[in-house]
């Protein structure tokens, strides 16, 4: 989900989020975040991540308020590298990260997440209880599923085996950022698991050789290589397929029968914030009601939250059915946060060579 080329990061790095455009929005702020002020580092993806999480939450949330939102935009390996960087620092530059559920529990096997004192963040408790992480806030879920057009694929594929087949060569997408999650679909489909992905790696070189995957380094390629018909097929979040579908791409998407690879996403505190009033007091406040809601419409994503604001139309639209959160396949946050090192070199030096 780190859609922004070099350029835009320079112009984006430590932005001063632009404040005091809704009257009355601090009336979103909980008591004791109103009361806060100051610098707030939000370290965050960029492209339009960031411009959603900013309109459906900070905007409204601290529009009006004394904390002032600087953000820190980056690709993951970066703001990851930060973290660890400067964990043994008196203190650091970021407050506030936002992280997959995967990248935050390695950041805090690390040491570089604080491990959270929810008595400062009472609406935690309207957390559903399995997703809830003491390093982490999570704020909204989904999963991996496959994408495809309608118009060149009129029977909804079943499979993440799918991009595996012949008849697609030349039209399967891949998104370079999201590695792990074609390992974990290859290993699936292939007689592997979540906790051992060893039959991934020559699925994955099968899979090269039988459909000639395109290789995408954003979302937003992605999009355009669906628009323009490039390519006909790809397994990407579930959450994307909803936003493009509803932008007019040739865009649907189809369960797979292995389940799909679930991710969440939140927000956690760096372990020397400079600022950690102010950080207790925006996890709080994103875990309003409204916020919450307003998050989940911008995003697309499933909401975490009991008592989210969102109405009924868009919950069936947004959320998986039972069955189909029952199928989830949940990564394995020590065998992942051991391995990925080595899959992103395998990736980088095989897959895509």
């Amino acid at each position: 989900m780190t859609d922004l080329t070099a350029s835009q990061r320079r112009l984006n790095r430590r932005q001063l989020l632009a404040g005091g455009t809704a009257l009355g929005a601090a009336s979103l702020l909980p008591d004791s975040g109103r009361a806060q002020s100051g610098e707030l580092v939000v370290s965050n993806w960029g492209g339009d991540w960031n411009d959603r999480i900013v309109k459906g939450f900070e905007t409204p949330a601290f529009g009006a308020s004394q904390v002032r939102i600087i953000h820190d935009l980056a690709p993951v390996p970066e703001r990851k590298a930060k973290l660890l960087a400067e964990r043994r620092l008196p203190r650091g530059s970021v407050d506030v990260t936002w992280l997959s559920d995967a990248d935050a529990y390695e950041m805090n096997a690390q040491g570089a997440l604080e491990t959270l004192d929810t008595s400062r963040i009472p609406s935690s408790k309207t957390i559903v209880e399995k997703l809830r992480l003491p390093y982490l806030v999570p704020c909204i879920y989904g999963g991996v599923v496959i994408l495809y057009n309608p118009a060149k694929i009129p029977e909804p594929p079943t499979s993440f085996a799918d991009l595996w087949n012949p008849k697609y060569a030349g039209r399967v997408g891949i998104m370079d950022q999201l590695h792990f999650n074609y390992i974990y679909a290859a290993s699936l489909t292939h007689g592997g698991t979540m906790s051992d992905v060893g039959k991934a790696f020559p699925a994955l070189l099968d899979l090269k050789k039988a459909v000639q995957p395109r290789l995408y380094p954003s979302h937003q390629a992605l999009a355009a290589a669906f628009q323009s018909e490039e390519i006909w097929i790809s397994a990407n979040y579930s959450a994307r397929a909803v936003q493009w579908e509803a932008e007019k791409l040739p865009i649907r998407w189809s369960y797979p029968k292995e389940g799909a690879i679930f991710i969440s996403f939140g927000a956690g505190i760096a372990k020397k914030a400079r600022n950690p009033e102010a950080a207790y007091a925006y996890l709080e406040a994103m875990l309003q009601p409204k916020p919450m809601g307003a998050i989940s419409q911008a995003t697309s994503y499933s909401v975490v939250t009991t008592n989210a604001e969102l109405p009924a139309e868009d919950r069936r639209r947004l959320e998986f059915t039972p069955e189909q959160i029952a199928k989830l396949n949940f990564v394995d946050y020590p065998y992942a946060a051991k391995s990925d090192p080595k899959w992103v070199e395998w990736w980088n030096k095989e897959f895509k060579a």
